[in-house]
């Protein structure tokens, strides 16, 4: 199986891949919309979930954020390469794109997959569920025991920072931070390694 869906993403190229990002965003965006409808009782209830003044946004959201980028890029140094395999996916997702491009990727995500899973999901079924289902989602980390095992404590982390805040805002942004500046990490990581190749 992991071998069938590492065949696959090599196929594709890189602009396939991030078309289906898109793609795949649309979908988690749609299944929110139609979830909500069904979940709540109007549209007000669910607009209830986003504080645009909170402080915590910037705080808690963006200090958890750095905090989880920085654990992990320390990770990234101390633990060998393998540990951090997805097969490539990330880099090639995010090696050739500008840093504007990056910013469009890293809000998309955030906010389809935190309305999804923290704003519908969470608030009608609980933490348990919605955290195991958002690391099911992310199909390619299940092949490497520690990347699933990052994924699960990850969406258990920002999961409680909602349950603490009530506030979607605040997971949108931290979720924001920790793609973008890792989408960033690993394109002038790979702009680096091309250069010393080429050298």
């Amino acid at each position: 199986m992991k071998n069938k869906h590492a065949e696959m993403i090599k196929e594709l190229s890189d602009r396939e891949l991030v078309f289906h990002l898109y793609l795949t965003q649309i979908i988690l965006l749609t299944i929110a919309v139609i979830l909500g409808m069904i979940l709540f009782d109007d549209v007000g209830e669910f607009t209830q979930l986003f504080n645009w003044e909170d402080r915590n946004i910037l705080l808690i959201g963006g200090g958890a954020g750095l905090v989880v980028v920085l654990l992990d890029f320390t990770l990234m140094k101390i633990l060998p390469s393998s540990y951090y395999d997805d097969g490539g996916l990330n880099e090639r997702i995010f090696r050739n794109r500008s840093i504007s491009h990056i910013a469009l990727m890293a809000a998309m995500i955030s906010i389809s997959e935190e309305i999804l899973f923290r704003g519908i999901i969470q608030t009608n079924v609980g933490l348990v569920f919605a955290s195991i289902i958002f690391a099911v989602i992310h199909y390619r980390y299940l092949f490497n025991w520690f990347l699933f095992l990052n994924i699960i404590l990850l969406s258990f982390f920002i999961g409680y920072l909602y349950e603490v805040t009530g506030n979607l805002v605040v997971t949108i942004f931290m979720h924001f931070i920790i793609d973008f500046l890792l989408g960033v990490l690993i394109k002038y990581r790979n702009n680096k390694q091309e250069g010393m190749f080429n050298e």
